[in-house]
């Protein structure tokens, strides 16, 4: 594994990143989005527990300012039940990475038990919500020693079953796993209260701000929505359902009823976001004009909050270490970028992989990419549109702030072709392949209501002396859209708390403008509620490249 640079180090040479308030709740169509807003890091690979061993749980403590401060929102963390599995699959080794775990004992190879709830209280302390990867639908059943024993015979397993194959059959609700001898019967009511029990007591215990569900083919949907809703009925959650097209019926990806229709339903019974496959299936063997099809870019609202999005994860991509990984269905790196600048910039949720971001020389284009989409203000729900007649894919993204276009591997030479207003070029990268323009950002005649005067430059803001309780953050809000427009719900968060109770952080602002603002401090609890504004006058400043600006309770 590459070195993993420390915070302190990072903090030179980060872009700036305004961020959104954390908005918790579902979505009108009570699907568990938690405010639609997040953008999330995969907080692991394959290969960690090997590379790592006994350590990455220290690993991601020491990383939690840093992975705050570079837009993240939300961390994936890997399965927290002990594995000692040992494994060979077709010559890429494995085991011990809590996909075959044996017992809730928290003890396992990413580290200790108090490991885990000190890397759990740095990030939730950092603002970064803890997202559990969980797997329900199976385990190691011949492991001696475990702490969870379930004997044959009595419907705790698949094969139980009289009628043991694939769905349906006589108990479980869902495609076998293998062999289907590890295989949990999630209907049954002892095992759906030992898995009910466990969520929550990750929740109360190790700050779980939602799960990740793996394997969400081998039990049915609506056991899902009945454990959110008895554990942790307002947290976030995705399931993985992951099955290829010959596994579809009527597979045709032109046909969104019938390869997208799937993934959807999951989701509508499950009332969780679920993986985006449709769209990761169109970057595997489309065009890029035909990523325009994933769930994602479904015209219907209701489809696109349901899409998480990613490029690749620790089992489709490449890893760091022992045999590159699983690398089941790795996108060719031709079109990482492409990949990131897409999901980063339009509808759905996105996933950002471990070893893009710190192992493999994406971080900052990823970065970069992170503050687009805050300061655009793009949701999950965001609307987007297609342009044809050009090469490759255009789309134009309303978000709350600002519209974006996007021309991936196009023809495109001007925004002006597909949208009307003023437009500035925000990122172009791989000799102009990956192109993005936002709104309002030219020159112009602004005031000081929130119009625009200049290109965005970045500005470093301090408010001293934010003293917080547990669960608070100081933001800065102001009289520009960048700062929310003195809305605390759409206030930026400072996440620099290296010198508390000092808070700093670098925000996006547009040039020339005079911008008037001031420090809040807000419970991460609520989005409207202040504790504590800053008294006394505004601060002011005057937008240019490296300003700064203090404020101070």
């Amino acid at each position: 594994m590459s070195h993993i640079l420390r915070a302190a180090v990072l903090a030179a040479i980060l872009l700036p990143l305004p961020a959104l308030a954390d908005q918790a709740g579902k979505s009108p169509n009570a699907v568990r989005y938690h405010g639609g807003d997040e953008i999330i890091l995969q907080g692991f690979h394959w290969n960690v527990v090997r590379e790592a061993p006994n350590n990455w749980y220290n690993i991601l403590r020491q990383q939690a300012s840093t992975i705050a401060a570079d837009g993240f929102s939300a961390i994936w963390m890997p399965v927290p039940w002990r594995d000692f599995s040992s494994w060979s699959e077709g010559g890429k080794s494995g085991g011990g990475e809590g996909y075959f775990w044996h017992d809730f004992n928290k003890n396992g190879r990413y580290g200790s038990d108090a490991q885990l709830r000190q890397a759990a209280g740095a990030l939730g302390g950092a603002g970064v919500k803890v997202l559990y990867d969980v797997v329900p639908n199976h385990m190691n059943r011949g492991y001696p020693n475990k702490e969870i024993n379930l004997p044959a015979g009595q419907g705790f397993w698949r094969n139980d079953c009289a009628d043991p194959g694939n769905y349906p059959n006589d108990c479980d609700d869902g495609d076998r796993f293998v062999g289907g001898d590890a295989d949990l019967n999630t209907a049954h009511p002892q095992v759906y209260g030992m898995f009910r029990d466990e969520f929550a007591n990750l929740r109360s215990g190790y700050g779980a701000g939602g799960f990740r569900f793996d394997f969400v083919r081998g039990f049915a949907p609506e056991r899902v929505n009945s454990w959110m809703t008895d554990s942790a009925d307002n947290s976030f959650c995705v399931g993985e359902l992951w099955k290829g097209p010959s596994e579809y019926p009527s597979w045709d990806w032109r046909n969104t009823a019938s390869w997208q229709q799937i993934i959807k339903d999951w989701s509508d019974r499950a009332k969780c976001p679920v993986f985006d496959f449709a769209l990761k299936e169109r970057m595997q063997n489309g065009s890029i004009a035909d990523w325009k099809n994933g769930l994602n870019g479904n015209p219907d609202p209701r489809w696109r909050e349901v899409a998480v999005t990613f490029v690749d994860n620790h089992d489709t991509g490449y890893s760091p270490g022992q045999n590159g990984g699983q690398h089941h269905w790795a996108l060719q790196d031709g079109l990482i970028r492409q990949a990131y600048a897409y999901i980063l910039t339009s509808p759905g949720t996105p996933v950002v992989y471990w070893s893009h971001m710190y192992d493999w020389g994406y971080g900052d284009f990823i970065r970069q990419l992170i503050q687009v989409r805050r300061a655009a203000g793009v949701r999950a729900d965001s609307a987007i549109s297609f342009h044809e007649g050009y090469s490759g894919l255009v789309a134009t993204i309303s978000g709350a702030q600002q519209t974006l276009v996007v021309a991936l591997n196009s023809n495109l030479g001007n925004p002006a072709q597909v949208a009307s207003g003023s437009f500035t070029e925000a990122v172009n990268a791989s000799n102009g392949q990956v192109r993005v323009w936002r709104s309002g950002t030219g020159s112009g005649g602004g005031d000081n209501g929130g119009g625009e005067t200049g290109a965005l430059v970045n500005v470093n803001f301090r408010c001293d002396n934010g003293v917080t309780q547990p669960g608070d953050s100081v933001y800065a809000a102001g009289n520009v859209s960048q700062l929310g427009n003195w809305s605390p719900a759409s206030a930026v968060r400072l996440t620099d708390t290296s010198g508390y109770p000092t808070w700093k952080g670098s925000i996006s602002l547009p040039a020339g403008q005079n911008v008037e603002w001031k420090c809040l401090i807000r419970n991460e609890a609520t989005t409207t509620v202040v504790r504590q504004w800053q008294g006394g006058a505004n601060n002011r400043v005057t937008p240019s490249e490296g300003a700064s600006t203090v404020g101070r309770f």
